[in-house]
């Protein structure tokens, strides 16, 4: 049974990352919705369904929330625990999202293509990273299998660019829409707002789980996730 609610995770957090495909690419492309609400509430609302999904994204992911899992369920599930919460979140802050009418720009020609390019990177550096980390890991199913292997930070690949190579292919993600509605406008807006709240939060847990073995890879790759800047 502990297999088939760790496969079983996998499977749906594979889906809820194909919906919130979807939900960018073809549900925020659209410039002329008829909002549920006014602007103002929609984007409210908005911000408080992103916050469900980060506030768990964020607490469930620290040492003494997990230890709090691993008393109701076992070790070995807790990671799938909380992909399966996480996946069902995020599937539906998308599907609960408010749509706001309207369009800041729709870039043409060369400049279309340059923007496509820099998506097609962040997708590449995400890919990359996570491939690094281990997806079936990053999943909970390697948990159930007893193969997850030690923690080690490698200061190589996209993990020697930045500390946190995905949420940087987030933003360059979500930002580089050659056509910006105010849909998607919104969304990176307040996705890339949580990643940059949550970077310091983030990384005093590494410290505090990892201590001097994280803060040899601070010392070795300085820049969390903007090169050269911060």
């Amino acid at each position: 049974m502990a297999r088939v609610v760790s496969w079983l995770g996998g499977v749906v957090f594979v889906a809820s990352l194909g919906y919130g495909a979807y939900f960018y690419t073809v549900v925020l492309a659209d410039a002329s919705p008829t909002p549920a609400a006014g602007r103002a509430r929609a984007i409210a609302v908005n911000v408080l369904l992103f916050g469900a999904f980060a506030l768990h994204h964020s607490v469930l992911a620290r040492t003494a929330a997990k230890r709090w899992v691993t008393r109701v369920v076992p070790e070995r599930l807790e990671r799938s625990v909380y992909v399966w919460i996480a996946s069902l979140l995020f599937a539906a802050t998308c599907w609960c999202w408010q749509l706001v009418p309207g369009i800041l720009y729709d870039i043409r020609g060369p400049g279309r293509w340059l923007l496509f390019a820099v998506q097609l990177t962040a997708i590449v550096l995400i890919w990359r990273a996570a491939a690094m980390i281990d997806g079936l890991e990053l999943a909970g199913i390697r948990q159930i299998q007893g193969r997850v292997r030690p923690v080690t930070f490698k200061a190589s690949g996209p993990f020697g660019l930045v500390r946190h190579p995905i949420y940087l292919g987030w933003m360059l993600l979500v930002c580089a829409a050659p056509a910006m509605t105010i849909n998607r406008l919104v969304f990176a807006i307040i996705s890339s707002l949580y990643l940059l709240l949550a970077i310091p939060w983030e990384e005093r847990s590494l410290i505090e789980a990892f201590g001097d073995r994280y803060r040899a890879y601070q010392s070795t790759v300085r820049w969390r996730i903007v090169p050269g800047i911060w």
